[in-house]
């Protein structure tokens, strides 16, 4: 008895981990506000959608910081990759988007995804989206080098360099590389960007980011 004791607390947290990674119902709520406020205020038609987690949630400049282009913004705070795959068919399909700008692989680093998982969530949410939008274009925003989570930047080097390899084998896939422009002159993150959580970033920030996805987002305007 004891052995089976033993086996049976061995397999259990590995499964348990397992069923919380596939358990979406957490967002349930933000994506039910999302659909109300499509219902009270429709979206505009060929927009580009912006979503991810909370550094698209956050980004409350979004319509001011890309003035000629209809977006988007369905960041949900905490959420991986999968999240956003997962709840495609509620927020992505619904739009028919012109072009889809991703920003998330943050938090699925931090919960301990390798960088090879982040790859492949991403291609999973590529064709996702384009089993009801054949060849929408799609950028993802590389993954930040942030001060709260320094230690996980070699993990997040690697889940980078795979999305960009990836990338570069896809039609109208574009990896947009903010990592780079955010380290300092030794490689490592600054504070510059950040408000004080080290996560979470601040108006220069956000200012880096439109500088590097503006351009990429006005060739897909139209």
């Amino acid at each position: 008895m004891k052995h089976w004791l033993i086996v049976l607390l061995l397999v259990l947290p590995p499964y348990a981990a397992a069923r919380a990674a596939d358990d979406h119902t957490q967002w349930n709520a933000d994506i039910a506000a999302f659909e109300a406020a499509d219902r009270s205020n429709p979206p505009p038609p060929g927009a580009v959608l912006f979503i991810g987690s909370s550094s698209i949630r956050f980004w409350k400049e979004l319509a001011a910081d890309f003035p000629n282009v209809r977006t988007i913004n369905r960041g949900f705070g905490g959420s991986e990759i999968a999240d956003s795959t997962f709840f495609a068919d509620r927020i992505v399909a619904p739009y028919h988007p012109r072009a889809i700008v991703m920003y998330a692989g943050d938090n699925d680093i931090a919960a301990g995804n390798r960088p090879q998982q982040v790859r492949d969530d991403f291609a999973a949410f590529v064709r996702k989206a384009r089993a009801v939008d054949p060849g929408v274009p799609i950028a993802f925003i590389a993954i930040k080098p942030s001060i709260a989570r320094k230690s996980l930047l070699p993990q997040i080097r690697a889940a980078n360099a795979l999305v960009r390899a990836y990338a570069a084998t896809q039609k109208q896939v574009t990896y947009l590389d903010v990592f780079t422009p955010m380290l300092g002159r030794d490689g490592q993150p600054q504070t510059r960007w950040f408000i004080q959580d080290g996560l979470h970033m601040n108006r220069a920030g956000y200012e880096l980011w439109t500088s590097i996805v503006r351009p990429w987002v006005t060739a897909h305007r139209r």
